[in-house]
């Protein structure tokens, strides 16, 4: 079937010539644009926080929550999104996921509890899942191995440029008397519904169309299995001890669901996971790697907003400018690094040093106390951004490397779910760590000068506490964030062992998939009825050329 082109619409070239830079940073405009506006929502909210939990008459456990929910949320639909993006089309799913992610976000705003926040940053979480996927699929249909990781490097930029506006974006608000924090979930619509334009006008992918069988039970399965696994973490040592018949319940049932989703993806006709890619020891590692940084960066940067607000007696507005080193040496490391990846086509030696500086990062910031001076917290913090710039993006890229065409929706979203996962299981396990170091630190402070700790677990406004409580209350969230950096360290280390075990191939100069010997047989059927596409029809779609059996591939408009 012919495709149409509108005037000035970029467009892979029908005769399948590789797409110059300008018309695929035309193409990926929009798609920017959305990750932009998704990112800085998230990220506005960071800074504010603490204000947000304390006007809500939250704790520490569901300040935990509001983050982890929405790393839960990603981790569960990520995997789901990547899977329609292998069986539909990217365009609108994309669109949809920015549409969901907007609707949570409005939502959000108009919480009247920790409750309600808890359950619309859900619904944030599932949007965010669709652009976690969807962006990283998206350029790997039209960009060569080989050239991936100089846009890779933009990825990156534009995800630190979202992550530097939205703290200091949010510190604004909530330090501005006559918006409040509510803004901080609103602000992001208008850029929002621009994103949506700019993707409807730019965005043409080749689309191959395929009978749509989504994994439900196994989705089901595995967020059961994930959610009981960190309600058990939030609740253990306070509502019931760590080794009691409720741990053994919580901890044997996640194991016993876990068991059933790997045998679910046995039998599925389009399983969420499928289990043979790990068959693919990049990949594999990969998972390991992104299981772990997850774990480390997310687990321990996730609580410094609340460090410097708390220990230090920041603002808002100033715990966004203290974290600038660290969204700084992402911005530098992705891009220069992406540009070198293409320039030589290795990319390990990247992903190794990257490994040494998140571990060697993530160690220092352990000696954090409430007065340690910035300017070392600012080196400690920009080693942890170059070692993440260098990592993220390219553990996804050694992977999408080595699978077929037709599954690189699921693999790429397959390493984003584990990370998301790592996350997730971080935020939660360091959170209840932080919690609990940060009431034995007070109650032995509080002791000293003859106070009584008080039962509650809410967090402290300290600019209205009397200054030697003051004191305690800083050097005990001081004290408790350098342990929670230090339990990371050796996490990284367990990423960093993956990643020198991971054979290095050498990145595809061509969108054509791995060799077909790589790739599981399947019986031959057209691409309506579900099967997945020979090597010339994939060759095809990447090329934007329309052939293919009957209605196989069109324009994706």
């Amino acid at each position: 079937m012919a495709q149409q082109q509108s005037a000035g619409v970029p467009q892979a070239p029908a005769d399948g010539a590789p797409m110059t830079h300008r018309q695929i940073m035309e193409a990926l405009s929009g798609l920017l644009l959305g990750l932009f506006v998704a990112i800085l929502s998230s990220t506005v909210v960071s800074n504010a926080l603490p204000r947000i939990i304390s006007d809500l008459d939250g704790s520490q456990s569901g300040y935990t929550w509001v983050v982890t929910s929405t790393l839960l949320a990603t981790t569960v639909s990520t995997p789901i999104w990547g899977k329609l993006a292998d069986l539909t089309s990217k365009k609108l799913l994309v669109q949809l996921s920015l549409a969901v992610f907007i609707l949570g976000s409005a939502a959000a705003g108009l919480s009247q509890s920790v409750g309600m926040l808890i359950a619309f940053r859900v619904v944030q979480g599932l949007g965010a899942g669709g652009l976690t996927a969807l962006a990283q699929v998206i350029i790997a249909s039209i960009i060569p191995p080989r050239e991936r990781g100089r846009y890779n490097g933009y990825l990156g930029a534009v995800m630190a440029v979202g992550t530097i506006g939205g703290p200091l974006l949010g510190g604004v608000i909530v330090d501005t008397s006559w918006l409040g924090w509510r803004w901080c979930f609103y602000v992001g619509v208008p850029f929002a519904l621009a994103a949506l334009i700019v993707l409807q006008r730019t965005l043409r992918l080749p689309l191959a169309t395929r009978k749509v069988k989504v994994d439900y039970l196994g989705a089901v399965l595995v967020a059961a299995s994930v959610s009981l696994l960190l309600i058990w973490v939030s609740l253990a040592g306070d509502n019931f001890g760590w080794w009691s018949w409720q741990t053994a319940a919580m901890v044997g049932g996640a194991l016993v669901l876990a068991v059933l989703f790997v045998l679910a993806e046995g039998k599925a006709a389009e399983p969420i996971i499928p289990l043979h890619l790990f068959r693919n020891s990049t990949l594999t590692l990969s998972v390991v790697a992104s299981l772990a940084v997850g774990t480390a960066m997310f687990g321990g940067t996730v609580f410094l907003s609340q460090y410097f607000q708390i220990a230090r007696g920041d603002s808002p507005t100033m715990a966004g400018v203290m974290t600038l080193p660290m969204i700084l040496g992402l911005v530098i490391s992705s891009t220069v690094v992406g540009r070198l990846i293409t320039a030589s086509g290795r990319w390990k030696r990247y992903l190794v040093v990257g490994g040494v500086l998140v571990i060697a990062g993530l160690a220092l910031m352990g000696t954090a106390r409430a007065d340690t001076a910035y300017g070392l917290l600012a080196v400690y913090m920009f080693l942890i951004g170059c070692g993440v710039g260098m990592t993220m993006q390219n553990l996804v890229l050694a992977v999408q490397n080595t699978v077929p065409v037709h599954e690189l929706g699921v693999a790429s979203s397959v390493v984003a779910f584990f990370r998301s996962l790592g996350g997730a299981i971080g935020v939660s396990v360091l959170g209840a760590v932080l919690a609990s170091k940060v009431s034995t630190y007070m109650a032995d402070g509080l002791a000293e000068l003859g106070v009584k700790a008080s039962g509650g677990d809410s967090l402290p406004d300290v600019g209205t506490l009397p200054a030697p409580i003051a004191a305690v209350v800083q050097d005990s969230y001081g004290h408790a964030t350098g342990v929670v950096f230090l339990i990371t360290a050796p996490i990284a280390l367990i990423a960093l062992i993956a990643i020198v075990l991971m054979k290095e191939v050498p990145l595809r100069t061509s969108l054509e998939g791995v060799a077909e010997s790589a790739v599981p047989a399947a019986a031959p059927a057209t691409a309506a009825e579900g099967a997945p596409l020979s090597a010339s029809e994939e060759r095809a779609v990447a090329a934007g050329s329309g052939s293919g059996t009957g209605e196989g591939t069109r324009a994706d408009r």
